[in-house]
């Protein structure tokens, strides 16, 4: 059962971002914490046009499990983020 509903959760969330990582615009930040139990990235970014946000120091829960993995604090990133059901979401990690 639990695999069915984290295949269901996994569905759900590609559809909720579709391609939007194909088509969001990538900024420059660099990881000031990581929170994996949480699954949770505090960002230091450039602006976030798509999302009318200026520069700043954030908090962004991950779209996928993995992208905790692969980056660690004070590493530079080139990220895309959007709102995926209410909340400031990484879709996507260079």
């Amino acid at each position: 059962m639990k695999i069915l509903i984290r295949a269901f959760s996994t569905l759900a969330l590609a559809l909720a971002i579709g391609g939007s990582a194909l088509a969001q615009e990538y900024v420059k930040g660099e990881v000031v914490k990581v929170d994996a139990k949480q699954k949770k990235l505090t960002i230091k970014h450039e602006p976030l046009t798509n999302l009318d946000m200026p520069a700043m120091t954030m908090v962004f829960v991950v779209a996928e499990d993995g992208m905790i993995e692969k980056v660690k604090a004070g590493q530079a990133i080139e990220f895309a983020a959007d709102r995926v059901n209410g909340r400031m979401t990484v879709i996507a990690i260079k």
